[in-house]
C-alpha cells in the first residue's frame, strides 16, 4: 500500500533514480511485487515516503546494495528441480551432442545465474557427458546476472557444505575440493565458465547459443518486458538451439518463435521461421529487356553504387570486404585500402553494433535481417539513429556469393516519431484534465484509490463509467460536503483495518513455531516468519499457492490425510510426526499439529498447521 504522503509519480521517480544512478532498469518489473519489496526495505529503515527514501539513497551508497538484495531474490541451488535436470541429462544433452560433430564447439548461456550454482550444474552435466578433457576443449558456458554481488560470489566458486549435501557423493568427490568447511569447484573445469554482467532488458544478447538456460527469471517481469526478453533470447539461439525455462514459466504467447520439446520440463526449441515484422528481401535483381547497347556498363554500376546516398558495405561469402561506397567511407571512416580485408578486422564490424552475428544469421538462414534503433555518434558529436539491413546475396541456384550491409539514417524519422509521441502524451494529458474538472473530486478519488488496494482491480470499471461521471459533475459539486464526510469515514475505517492487520501480523510474527493456514481448497492463506525460517520460502511466495505444490522439504503428501480430515471435521485435531529437510538442507523430525480453522458459527473454513522441530531425522524422538 502506498503511503498517504506519496504523490502518484513518486514510485516512478524512485525507479528513474535507480536507473540513472546505478544503471538498474526496474521499469519492466511487475509493479505489485516490486512495490511490495521496496516497501519492505523502506520499513526496515523506518521510512514511509518514496521521496525520503530517495534522499537516503543519495547520502548512503551502501543502501543500494541492501535494496538490490531485497529486489533481486537470488534463490538457486545445484540441480534445482532434479526431475527437469535429469531429463536434460538423459535426453537433451545426448541429442545435442549427437547432432554435432565431435569437433564442433558447444556454447551455453546461463541467464540470471545468481551465485553460480546453475552454471556449475551445467558444467558438471556436460563434463560427465563428454569427459573433462573434451569438455574443456569444446564447451563454453556464459553465466550472466545483473547483481554484481552475486557474480562476485559466483566467481569465487566456494560453497558451504549444506549447498552440496544433496549432490551425489561421486560428483562432490570429482568436482569439488575441500577447504576448511567450504567446497571449492574444480579449477580446470571452472575455466570454461565465464561470468559477466548482463541486463536481459537493456543489454545485447550473447549470440550463437546452443543451449540457453533462463530459469525462474521471466516470472518477475510484466508481459511486455517478457515479450522483449524472449525476442532477444530467440535471437541469441543458434538454429535449432534449445531454451530451458523454470517450471513456473510458459511460452503460450510466443509459440510462433519457439516449438515445445517437452512442456512439462519447460524445454523449447527455436523455430526456423522468420518472426513477424521482419520482411524478406530478395537478393536477385530484376531483369529488364534491353532495347539497345549500353556502353561502359560496369563503370556505370560502380559509380551508381559509390554515389548512393545510403552507406553500404558488401562482403564476400568468406567475410572479405568487396565494396565500400562513398557514404560508408564518410560515415565510418573507411577507405579503398579496407577492400580485401576481413570484416572482423574493421571497427564497423562491432561499432555501432555487433554485425558478425547478424551476418552469420543472414548467411545461414538465407534471409534479410533488419536491425532497428541502432545509436551512432557522428564525428561532430551529434547522435544519429541507424536502421541496418543485412541482405544475403544469393545466386539463382541458391548459392551464397556475399552479403550486403546497408546503413539507413533514420534520425529524422525517429525525431518525428518522438515528436508524435510527445504530442500524443500532451493530448492524453489534456484529455485527463478535461475529465477532471473538479479539483476537489479528483483529490478525493486519488485518496480513495491509495487507501483501498482492491480499487486497483476496479480501474476498468471506473474508466467505463467516466462518461456517466462527467454528466453527474454538477450533482457531485452540490454534494461535495457529503462526499468529504464519507471520505473521512472511509479514512477512519482504513485506519482501523490497518490496526487490525498490524495486530494480526504481530501475532503471526510472535509465534515462534512455523505456522501455515490453508483454505478448503488447500491454498495457503497465511505463512509466518517461523515458516519462512524453517523452509526458506517467503510469505509472498507461499501465499495463494497450493500446499501440495510448494517446493520445500516438507513431505506434504504425508500430511494430506490429516489436512483433509481437519477440513471435514470441525473438532478434529492431531499431531503428525514427519521427517523433513529444512532450508539449510538438514534432515529433521517435525511435529506438525493439524487442526480445523473455524469461523464464529463453527463451520470449517480451512486448516491450521503448526510446525516444530523435535529432533534430527533418524534420531530417537
Amino acid at each position: 500500500m502506498t503511503s498517504s504522503t506519496d504523490a502518484p509519480g513518486d514510485f516512478e521517480a524512485l525507479l528513474s533514480y535507480l536507473k540513472e544512478a546505478r544503471g538498474f532498469d526496474f521499469t519492466g518489473y511487475k509493479r505489485t511485487s516490486l512495490s511490495r519489496r521496496v516497501r519492505r526495505r523502506m520499513s526496515q529503515v523506518t521510512l514511509e515516503g518514496y521521496g525520503d527514501y530517495i534522499d537516503l539513497l543519495q547520502v548512503d551508497a551502501e543502501e543500494f546494495n541492501a535494496l538490490f538484495n531485497t529486489i533481486l531474490i537470488n534463490v538457486t541451488g545445484f540441480f534445482r528441480d532434479p526431475e527437469a535436470w535429469e531429463y536434460l541429462r538423459t535426453d537433451v544433452v545426448p541429442t545435442m551432442l549427437a547432432e554435432r560433430s565431435p569437433e564442433d564447439p558447444v556454447r551455453i548461456w546461463s541467464a540470471g545465474c545468481a551465485s553460480g550454482e546453475e552454471a556449475y550444474s551445467l558444467a558438471m552435466l556436460f563434463a560427465e557427458a563428454l569427459g573433462v578433457e573434451r569438455f574443456r576443449q569444446r564447451v563454453k558456458i556464459y553465466a550472466t546476472d545483473v547483481d554484481e554481488e552475486a557474480l562476485a560470489q559466483a566467481r569465487q566458486a566456494t560453497y558451504p557444505t549444506a549447498a552440496v549435501e544433496h549432490l551425489p557423493p561421486d560428483l562432490v568427490e570429482k568436482y569439488f575440493d575441500r577447504a576448511a568447511n567450504q567446497h571449492v569447484f574444480r579449477k580446470d573445469v571452472r575455466r570454461s565458465v565465464i561470468f559477466g554482467r548482463n541486463d536481459l532488458v537493456q543489454d545485447a544478447p550473447i549470440s550463437r547459443i546452443d543451449l540457453l538456460v533462463c530459469r525462474n527469471t521471466l516470472m518477475y517481469f510484466n508481459a511486455e518486458t517478457q515479450a522483449r526478453i524472449l525476442s532477444r533470447l530467440h535471437f541469441a539461439l543458434a538454429p535449432r538451439g534449445l531454451l530451458f525455462l523454470g517450471k513456473a514459466e510458459m511460452l503460450l504467447s510466443h509459440a510462433r518463435i519457439f516449438d515445445p520439446v517437452d512442456l512439462k520440463r519447460r524445454v523449447f526449441r527455436k523455430t526456423a521461421t522468420t518472426p513477424a515484422g521482419l520482411g524478406q528481401f530478395p537478393a536477385q535483381g530484376l531483369t529488364y529487356e534491353r532495347h539497345g547497347e549500353i556502353g561502359s556498363l560496369d563503370q556505370l554500376r560502380e559509380y551508381a553504387f559509390s554515389a548512393s546516398p545510403v552507406a553500404q558495405v558488401v562482403i564476400t561469402a568468406e567475410d572479405t570486404v568487396a565494396l565500400v561506397n562513398q557514404q560508408a567511407e564518410i560515415v565510418f571512416g573507411l577507405s579503398s585500402r579496407d577492400v580485401g580485408r576481413l570484416l572482423r578486422d574493421l571497427e564497423v564490424s562491432y561499432r555501432p553494433v555487433e554485425l558478425r552475428g547478424y551476418v552469420e544469421q543472414a548467411k545461414v538462414e538465407r534471409r534479410a535481417i533488419r536491425i532497428e534503433d541502432v545509436e551512432w555518434q557522428r564525428v561532430s558529436g551529434e547522435v544519429a539513429w541507424l536502421e541496418i539491413h543485412v541482405n544475403p546475396l544469393v545466386e539463382a541456384d541458391g548459392g551464397l556469393i556475399g552479403v550486403s550491409i546497408v546503413f539507413h539514417d533514420v534520425t529524422a524519422a525517429r525525431a518525428l516519431l518522438d515528436e508524435l509521441a510527445h504530442a500524443n502524451r500532451q493530448l492524453e494529458s489534456a484529455y485527463e484534465e478535461l475529465q477532471s474538472t473538479n479539483e476537489e473530486l479528483e483529490t478525493t478519488n486519488e485518496e480513495l484509490q491509495s487507501t483501498v488496494e482492491e480499487l486497483e482491480t476496479t480501474n476498468e470499471e471506473l474508466q467505463s463509467t467516466n462518461e456517466e461521471l462527467e454528466t453527474m459533475n454538477e450533482e457531485l459539486q452540490s454534494t461535495n460536503e457529503e462526499l468529504q464526510a464519507t471520505n473521512d469515514t472511509l479514512r477512519d475505517r482504513s485506519l482501523e483495518l490497518d490496526e487490525v492487520n498490524d495486530f494480526l501480523e504481530s501475532v503471526l510474527t510472535s509465534v515462534g513455531s512455523g505456522l501455515a493456514v490453508v483454505d478448503r481448497e488447500m491454498r495457503v492463506l497465511a505463512w509466518n516468519r517461523g515458516a519462512e525460517d524453517l523452509w526458506g520460502l517467503r510469505g509472498d511466495e507461499a501465499i495463494d499457492q497450493h500446499l501440495l505444490n510448494l517446493d520445500i522439504g516438507l513431505p506434504v503428501t504425508e500430511l494430506q490425510p490429516a489436512v483433509r480430515q481437519a477440513l471435514a471435521d470441525a473438532s478434529f485435531e492431531t499431531v503428525v510426526k514427519v521427517d523433513a529437510v529444512n532450508r539449510r538442507g538438514r534432515l529433521v523430525t517435525l511435529a506438525v499439529r493439524c487442526s480445523s480453522l473455524r469461523n464464529p458459527s463453527g463451520s470449517v473454513q480451512g486448516c491450521i498447521l503448526l510446525m516444530d522441530i523435535v529432533g534430527e531425522a533418524g534420531a530417537p524422538g
